[in-house]
């Protein structure tokens, strides 16, 4: 009868949710956050992160009994950075996982700790990561006392009353070395980064303390709970789908497409669009994200009734093998499955009316996730385990009918995949997920073939010069094998 409590703090809202081992939901909550934007500029108040966490927990735990409470994880999102004190107060805003101000600061983290992120797989850093926004903050000296902290590190901080060790998964961006598990602090001293401002490393799922009677009093967490290291919101989410053994892959559809999996070794992508997070066992978590996505129908098909699109494709186009094709970018430039900043969308063919020009985007979505998966395939990684699909896409029977038609294999869909579940499995340790996470369907290809499709959309990418030809000429092999 325990209950684990997991917290996704993210960009517009924090959620909190307790959840029992059977994967019951015995409450949830969320509360909003707010953001200030200007530019390339993207902060959020600290503060604010635990006010709102603390309203949400209390309303998360009203009906549950305080004494089968067993612990409790947080995840956040990936790259937003602030310098605290000692204390744990808040010195900066925070800067956010897509905060570009540091851009002109990157091509020196990158000169200086090329044989690091080479030697991670990675090969380069970028923009949005946080070790150049940290090198932003610290422009003009170190504040007395000040400590790097990343979103997750700063409530975690709160919950316990002292200071905490930081999670690999969070601190990749910052440049830890998650082979060796520590900081490379020759590296990061080149950079001007005091190892003293820098937080312990430990892997996610480890031990960091318990809950404090300060933190007891604003959150409804019974003090003395055991406060669990927790990790990105993308490896949050991956942990609720239950992907979480070596060749299984969790797809999310959303706004964008991205996609992590699990891997005994360590993947090295030359194209540096794949890059993977430590797992709490000590196994890898490859994953890139896409630029493509469900973004598109808003902006394409604006104010039409997609449920009303996707009945009507399937009544009269089932798969749509003949219809055109469309490669459904969100904004301009592609992220993965290649790097190309000047990639555009495009479509193959000319959709006779929306209901084709909604097959034509979801049918180049289900393309670039296929394509995803053959690239993943060429760099060694194994791709032949379970595919769960999560996301706001899966809302669509059509559209998941569609993927495994792509794909060529079933796909699973779960009851319930939310980051803050992935926290609370966390937090109930390794044996836990397989209770905890469950099914709600399997979806299995229909036997339409789309290979004749699908490799016209691969080549059209490669002639345009963004797909490189060996993940193409992989991509035919994977096809007609």
């Amino acid at each position: 009868m325990s209950v684990w409590i997991g917290i996704d703090l993210g960009t517009q809202s924090v959620r909190a949710m307790a959840v029992d081992g059977g994967g019951q939901v015995l409450g949830a909550a969320s509360r909003a956050l707010t953001s200030h934007r200007d530019g390339p500029c993207h902060e959020q108040d600290p503060e604010q992160w635990w006010r709102e966490l603390a309203a949400a927990t209390r309303e998360a735990l009203r009906d549950v009994p305080a004494g089968r409470i067993e612990g409790v994880a947080v995840d956040a999102t990936s790259g937003t950075i602030l310098l605290a004190d000692g204390d744990g107060a808040a010195l900066t805003p925070a800067l956010m996982y897509d905060d570009r101000r540091a851009a002109d600061l990157v091509e020196r983290v990158n000169t200086v700790g090329a044989g690091v992120w080479q030697r991670l797989g990675y090969q380069r850093m970028q923009a949005n990561w946080a070790l150049p926004k940290l090198l932003w903050l610290l422009r003009d000296g170190v504040p007395g006392g000040a400590r790097a902290a990343h979103q997750s590190d700063f409530v975690n901080r709160r919950l316990v009353g002292a200071e905490v060790a930081t999670d690999l998964s969070n601190a990749l961006k910052t440049g830890v070395d998650l082979i060796d598990e520590r900081w490379p602090h020759d590296v990061l001293d080149a950079l001007g980064v005091p190892a003293e401002i820098l937080p312990d490393v430990v892997r996610p799922g480890t031990r960091l303390g318990a809950v404090c009677a300060a933190a007891a009093e604003v959150t409804g967490i019974p003090e003395g709970t055991p406060v669990i290291a927790g990790t990105t919101d993308g490896c949050a989410a991956q942990l609720g789908a239950g992907a979480l053994r070596p060749g299984s892959w969790n797809s999310v559809l959303g706004t964008t497409l991205v996609l992590k999996g699990v891997t005994r070794e360590l993947i090295h992508d030359p194209l540096g669009v794949v890059y993977s997070h430590r797992a709490p066992d000590g196994s890898w978590l490859p994953g890139g994200a896409s630029s493509t996505g469900a973004g598109v129908l808003a902006r394409d098909l604006p104010g039409r009734d997609l449920d009303a699109l996707s009945r009507q494709a399937s009544a009269q186009h089932g798969s749509g093998a003949s219809l055109p094709t469309t490669y459904p970018l969100v904004s301009r430039g592609e992220r993965f499955p290649f790097a190309a900043a000047d990639a555009e969308g495009f479509t193959l063919g000319e959709p006779a009316d929306d209901v084709e020009r909604y097959v034509a985007i979801l049918r180049g979505a289900a393309f670039i996730e296929r394509l995803c998966f053959d690239y993943l395939d060429l760099l060694g990684a194994r791709v032949d385990g379970e595919i769960i699909l999560t996301g706001g896409a899966t809302r669509s029977a059509y559209w998941n009918q569609l993927r495994a038609d792509v794909l060529g294999r079933p796909v699973t869909l779960r009851e319930n995949a939310e980051p803050a579940l992935g926290m609370a499995v966390l937090a109930a340790g390794p044996s836990a997920a397989g209770a905890m996470v469950r099914t709600r369907a399997v979806v299995d290809p229909s036997g339409a073939d789309l290979r004749e499709p699908y490799l016209r959309f691969v080549g059209e990418l490669e002639r345009r010069g963004w797909l490189p030809s060996s993940a193409a000429d992989h991509a035919r092999e994977r096809t007609v094998r």
